[in-house]
């Protein structure tokens, strides 16, 4: 069965054991044998890999992952190095650089934000090469909204940014107060103009975690 290596193996032991992930991942096992299926599969979980549940400070929600070849690695929004950052990416080191004066970095991997504690979860985590959502209504939403529901839980803390439409969705699951819930339009060119330009989430997630006696994100890649 699935190993993460760190506290959501525990954390997450029974959802692997019911039908819902039991079917999904017989889907799974047809689709990646006959289809090009994105990430490779041995990095579908590396938002959990990378980010254990008692380091996580900030969730990033992302719907399903990048459908080109060599794009998705795991992580929401990120790519691998080399990789020409997608649109939406742009979008994002534009607001960063607008908001905390960021530098645009030379590559699009977001892995050193995953290490410090910002969770990049997509809301589905695997996807058929060309063609977006197509794995969605599969099971992995269920998953997601476990995984969402357990960071909730925690007493430390945390700040949840919501983009676009798929994550907002998911805000009924947030009902602890401790929380900052922070969300706006899609960074994608079809919505970047209809609330994520000018959100300055990045330094009002800096801000809450330090009101909190948190230490901040550094963003700069």
């Amino acid at each position: 069965m699935v190993s993460i290596g760190n506290d959501w193996d525990n954390l997450l032991k029974d959802e692997f054991t019911k039908d819902y992930y039991l079917k999904l991942r017989q889907f799974l096992a047809l689709e990646y044998q006959t289809k090009t299926i994105y990430p490779n599969m041995y990095d579908i979980f590396n938002a959990l890999k990378y980010t254990p549940y008692d380091k996580v400070k900030a969730v990033i929600l992302g719907q399903d992952p990048y459908h080109g070849k060599g794009q998705a690695h795991g992580l929401c929004f990120s790519v691998q190095k080399g990789v020409t950052p997608p649109p939406s990416l742009k979008n994002i080191f534009a607001e960063l650089q607008e908001d905390l004066g960021c530098s645009i970095p030379d590559h699009g991997n977001l892995s050193a934000w995953a290490k410090q504690g910002v969770l990049m979860l997509n809301t589905v985590l695997t996807v058929r090469e060309g063609s977006p959502n197509s794995h969605r209504g599969k099971g992995w939403e269920i998953l997601s909204d476990r995984i969402i529901s357990l960071l909730d839980q925690k007493e430390e803390p945390l700040v949840f940014l919501l983009w676009g439409k798929n994550a907002k969705e998911k805000m009924s699951l947030l009902q602890n107060p401790n929380h900052l819930v922070l969300t706006s339009s899609h960074p994608s060119p079809y919505s970047v103009n209809y609330g994520f330009k000018g959100c300055r989430h990045f330094s009002q997630t800096n801000e809450y975690l330090q009101q909190h006696g948190v230490s901040p994100i550094d963003w700069q890649l």
